[in-house]
């Protein structure tokens, strides 16, 4: 049991550091790691700009960072140009981590290994030591960084007409978080200080919110789900913690999630194009469709007997408009029954399954090489294709790394899940017999869990009374929790 004297994040960093070693991943950094973190330190040239093939000079252009309020790690700038042609030129920079962080290091071999930075209420465990992620490959604020540069025509209707990839040279103007963005663009606050400080960042900003807009609408047109999840972030006063917030999806998210999806598209595409292999992610044909034609029939919706993307889109869209309330929760229902996306080892010639929720057929990872390896690793294929040498990695090493990444994100899933679940026992350990509306997220053999409506926590039904299936709507009682396994345990009741 947590009591109020004490200090919650420490318990919970506690709980993540077990779960991790019992998932198989490695919540410290060893002494080869941090002997070669010295190293790049106290080196002359740390700052050194790596010697990429035709750099191109473009720290001039109004480059900006959008992430969440307390990022460090800085993996992408972007900024937009308008052309006579009513078309925009979008450029993403992505930081080059591979300038610092080389293939078959100690730190390399860390990263490999957890694939993943695991994002844990209590304390955040980075795939790569802090020093390198928020200051040597990070794109600082005012710093002069190589990047690699994925330049994007896109169209009125939000297609993409042209892309090219290479080397640039660019310099953050302007360091922004995502809500201060979003609350302006939505007309609900004044410009954020640090954009409003740039001459022409606000209307490019504007302008590619427009076209993110515009990108998204095209993608839906073809396809992709118009899905919500909700997450939760945790409320702290200093260690101890007061809530889980629901954290929903807002605008300047949308752009750099719009613009991330269609970079990733144009560096698989590339690596194709120039003969290499590549790591995607798909999200192949879903583990439970029958249920999903279900869940729609219940909305008086008749879906089509095999799988079909397009369809279940126009279904999703109508029932938001129809019930916006009840929406995120028939969102993650259809999100549950689609099952998990995995990456997979690519061919030069792209022959694979595309990824069924997203509507693009050419996923790879590409623009977060600070917080995954798979982009890392992708990082590197570019470079080598800019620099005309010899690929670093064989489609076989390449299947390895991407089955191991699925498993491996998949456990860093789970001790993020287990670690929220363990901050949500905390704060409903004196609410034991209180009575709640829930929906079931999952229905398997080994179980039944529900999600509460009103507050953002998962748990297990512990006694069902007629065996719902995911979707249902249940009244639950809450009978037990246990903060240091991160079990909350409900009843169905009437």
């Amino acid at each position: 049991m947590s009591e109020n004297g004490h200090n919650h994040r420490q318990i919970l960093s506690a709980i993540a550091h077990r779960v991790m070693l019992e998932r198989g991943l490695i919540p410290d950094f060893s002494p080869e790691v941090l002997a070669e973190l010295e190293g790049l330190q106290s080196s002359s040239d740390q700052h050194k700009m790596s010697a990429l093939p035709g750099l191109r000079d473009m720290r001039s252009m109004i480059w900006c960072s959008i992430d969440d309020d307390d990022s460090l790690d800085l993996d992408q700038l972007t900024v937009a140009e308008q052309l006579a042609d009513k078309t925009t030129k979008i450029y993403v920079a992505i930081a080059d981590v591979d300038a610092k962080v080389k293939k078959g290091t100690a730190i390399d071999a860390h990263a490999r290994q957890n694939t993943t930075t695991v994002y844990t209420v209590g304390k955040i465990f980075s795939m790569l030591p802090e020093i390198l992620s928020t200051q040597l490959t990070s794109l600082n604020f005012n710093e002069d960084r190589t990047s690699i540069i994925v330049e994007m025509t896109v169209g009125e209707d939000g297609s993409l007409k042209e892309s090219a990839v290479y080397a640039g040279l660019v310099n953050n103007k302007a360091k922004l978080a995502y809500n201060s963005v979003a609350t302006w663009l939505e007309g609900q606050a004044a410009i954020p200080e640090k954009a409003a400080a740039v001459k022409g960042l606000a209307e490019n900003i504007k302008l590619q919110d427009a076209i993110a807009q515009k990108m998204k609408e095209f993608r839906h047109q073809h396809g992709a789900l118009s899905l919500e999840t909700i997450e939760s972030r945790p409320v702290f006063s200093g260690d101890q913690i007061l809530s889980m917030e629901f954290e929903t999806k807002n605008r300047a998210r949308e752009i750099v999630e719009n613009f991330m999806i269609v970079a990733n598209g144009v560096t698989a595409r590339f690596l194709s194009a120039n003969n290499f292999p590549s790591i995607r992610r798909v999200v192949s044909i879903p583990d439970r469709w029958d249920r999903i034609v279900e869940l729609a029939a219940r909305h008086q919706y008749q879906l089509p007997a095999v799988p079909d993307a397009k369809a279940l889109e126009v279904f999703l869209v109508k029932q938001r408009t129809a019930d916006p309330l009840r929406y995120s929760d028939l969102s993650l229902s259809v999100i549950k029954l689609l099952g998990a996306g995995e990456y997979t080892a690519t061919p030069p010639d792209g022959n694979l399954p595309g990824h069924f929720s997203l509507a693009v057929k050419d996923y790879g990872h590409s623009t977060a090489p600070n917080r995954r390896f798979t982009d890392l690793v992708t990082q590197r294929l570019l470079k080598a294709v800019l620099a005309k040498t010899p690929q670093p990695y064989s489609l076989e090493e390449l299947q390895t790394i991407a089955l191991h990444c699925t498993q491996a994100e998949d456990a860093a899933n789970k001790v993020e899940r287990q670690v929220e679940k363990s901050a949500d026992a905390m704060l409903l350990e004196h609410r034991i017999g209180e009575k709640f509306d829930a929906i079931i997220t999952g229905a398997a053999e080994k179980g039944t869990w529900v999600r509460l409506i009103t507050l953002p926590v998962e748990g297990k039904l512990m006694k069902t009374l007629n065996h719902p299936d995911v979707g249902d709507r249940v009244k639950v009682q809450l009978i037990g929790v246990d903060v240091d396994k991160g079990f909350i345990d409900f009843n169905e009741v009437k």
